[in-house]
């Protein structure tokens, strides 16, 4: 993999996106729709959070192959919606002829977004939907309802007609990907928001210390639980190790599969992990970013991407693949 070269783009009249990365850089206008010279900009949430670091250098190496030139710019921290707003407006002034972007907010960067359309830049959605989805031209994500759904699912059948006594560590609150999740999982495993069975619920905004600190306090409250809904597999290890000083051993489910939270599975940390593809994601989106650029045609709507769940602990009537099979797949370091 090629070295990055980092470099934070101060436009004059802007403020500096601080914490960006850049793959490649370049001045002038956008090339036209049609020119053939397609010049991707890839906004992701953070550039720490080792899914968006597999992102970004999928994204990377797609462009390369493809003959693109590529740029890459992040938000401080999840959650950090102005730094992603900065980075939309220093792209379009860069000449990007397509924005590839995670949202932190699903509805925060819309107006953003908006401006670059009306410049003539094509946006695609990765990872995380815009509220209303509409607001892109089109989306390549995991179904994360559906991905929820299988955490869910996948809890109830492993608590063996056990009522379920829930801790619920949610994402960051506003972006679809946590709204999808949440609700997925509960439809998967059988309950409503508001239900009693959920015995605690707080946002850590996809962090692994913010979910130990928060897993901690709502320990405090109540250690009558069965299981755990993590947002993600930074938030599973923080709240496995909350679980783990206080000498719990309790049925976690988490989602995103990378090669560290497939680690995490096979080490018993948790039970069961849905995998997500974000190198498909990224090389889909730069595709279609190259024909964009040579024909000017554009995708549209939600493309799905795809989940599997991944345990050694397989359950009736929840199709999944051992942490082998995982190890095989995973993004991330292995």
């Amino acid at each position: 993999m090629r070295q990055r070269s980092l470099l934070c783009l101060v436009t004059a009249g802007l403020l500096a996106v601080s914490g960006c990365t850049v793959e490649r850089h370049w001045g002038g206008s956008s090339a036209p729709a049609g020119s053939g010279q397609a010049k991707v900009g890839l906004v992701t949430k953070t550039e720490t959070n080792p899914y968006f670091v597999e992102l970004r250098n999928a994204a990377s190496a797609a462009a390369q192959a493809q003959g693109a030139e590529f740029m890459a710019l992040a938000g401080q921290f999840d959650g950090d919606n102005d730094g992603q707003v900065r980075a939309i407006e220093n792209m379009v002034q860069q000449g990007v002829t397509t924005i590839l972007i995670t949202p932190n907010s699903s509805t925060g960067v819309l107006a953003a977004i908006e401006r670059a359309r009306q410049a003539g830049v094509m946006v695609i959605a990765l990872d995380t939907a815009t509220d209303p989805a509409d607001a892109v031209d089109a989306t390549y994500a995991t179904d994360n309802v559906a991905a929820g759904r299988q955490q869910g699912a996948y809890v109830k059948a492993a608590l063996a007609g056990a009522a379920p006594k829930v801790i619920m560590i949610d994402g960051t609150a506003g972006s679809t990907v946590d709204t999808y999740r949440h609700n997925g999982f509960l439809e998967g495993i059988g309950l409503k928001d508001g239900d009693p069975a959920i015995v605690g619920r707080d946002n850590a905004n996809g962090d692994q210390s913010i979910a130990q600190q928060k897993m901690e306090n709502l320990l405090q409250r109540s250690t009558d639980l069965n299981a755990v809904y993590t947002m993600n597999e930074p938030t599973a290890r923080g709240a496995y190790a909350a679980l783990q000083a206080r000498g719990l051993r309790i049925l976690m489910g988490s989602i995103d599969g990378g090669c560290q939270g497939v680690q995490n599975v096979r080490d018993g940390q948790y039970a069961a992990t849905v995998m997500q593809f974000p190198r498909k994601m990224a090389e889909e989106g730069v595709a279609a970013a190259v024909r964009y650029a040579q024909t000017g045609q554009k995708p549209s709507g939600f493309i799905d991407t795809g989940s599997v769940v991944i345990t050694d602990r397989p359950m009736p009537g929840v199709p999944s693949q051992d942490t082998t099979w995982g190890l095989q797949n995973c993004w991330g370091t292995k």
